[in-house]
């Protein structure tokens, strides 16, 4: 039977208001702009590129095995994937019965998502077996505006910092190692056959791996895709760091963003590669981390063994 917790109203309150001032702010200024019809090129990436709206990040779930009653319960009772407790469960939570009370749903939850739960444990567990790679030097941007003149490809209020030419040098005189499908995808037509991987939609549970920013950024699209089965303090943790690697991202990028507040790293040198690494090694620890929480919080709400959620997660990642 699952084991259900009953949170105080206080406590319920206090993490709702700090997980909606989390949000709004960064959601709140993204607004702002877009309401305004102006763009940021780093920071209204999370809110363009992946398909949670703010919105929806700023409703608070408490995760699986919480339960919420009074007004919580009541706010929630439509709610997809929750549902009312009976009789028997309000009683042993000391509730009276016919209150309101509701908590994840575990059983419609997997009905409805059966399959994004089996790839997000199938891409958590298969990047934390492999060995994290640190030699692409964040070559993936540059490879998307490959002889752009060609192919007239100008972003719209982006610079190129070393200009047309001097970008396609910089592909040229380096190996491009991209393993994330989600990036390569977005190379021009003459930077496809210089990656020296193919990654495919069909091949990306084999070939995630611990080291890519761009892997790494996508916990926070696993986190949102599994909710309300996740808290969503979690979530905001995934989000966070996703913001700050997308800043690296861009800083190690060929765009001049400079005037936007984010100097460049410049990955065309030898400091500036090392530069690189050393963020993206600390970034692959942060994502490491959360990874684990992700796999061992989406193995306690779907009802799956401490041993496979805690020893063979955590047993991965060290292999990593």
């Amino acid at each position: 039977m699952e084991q259900l917790k009953l949170l105080a109203a206080n406590e319920w309150r206090a993490r709702e208001e700090a997980h909606q001032l989390r949000v709004g702010r960064y959601a709140d200024p993204y607004l702002e702009r877009r309401s305004a019809g102006r763009k940021h090129p780093v920071e209204d990436f999370l809110f363009t590129y992946y398909t949670q709206k703010p919105g929806q990040l700023r409703r608070w779930h408490p995760g699986a095995g919480t339960v919420l009653a009074g007004s919580a319960g009541e706010a929630r009772r439509g709610w997809k994937h929750y549902r009312v407790l009976d009789d028997g469960e309000l009683a042993a939570l000391g509730l009276p019965a016919g209150s309101t009370a509701v908590t994840f749903d575990r059983a419609a939850f997997l009905a409805d998502r059966a399959d994004a739960v089996a790839f997000a444990e199938i891409i958590l567990r298969g990047t934390a077996a492999r060995p994290a790679q640190f030699g692409c030097f964040g070559l993936h941007e540059w490879a998307m505006v490959y002889r752009q003149d060609k192919f007239d490809l100008r972003h719209e209020y982006l610079k190129l910092r070393l200009g047309s030419e001097g970008t396609d040098q910089v592909v040229e005189d380096n190996r491009i190692r991209c393993t994330h499908f989600d990036a390569f995808r977005f190379y021009t037509p003459d930077a496809l056959p210089l990656n020296e991987h193919l990654p495919t939609r069909d091949s990306q549970r084999h070939m995630e791996q611990p080291g890519c920013l761009h892997a790494n950024m996508d916990l926070y699209k696993w986190a949102y895709k599994l909710l309300p089965a996740l808290p969503s303090e979690l979530v905001m943790d995934c989000f966070e760091l996703s913001w700050r690697i997308r800043a690296m991202d861009m800083q190690a990028s060929p765009y001049d963003l400079a005037g936007w507040g984010y100097p460049p790293i410049r990955i065309e040198t030898t400091d500036g590669k090392a530069d690189y690494v050393a963020r993206q090694r600390g970034f692959a620890q942060e994502a490491a981390i959360l990874r684990g929480r992700l796999a061992a919080s989406l193995a306690e709400a779907t009802g799956e063994t401490t041993r496979s959620a805690k020893g063979e997660v955590h047993g991965e990642q060290g292999a990593a």
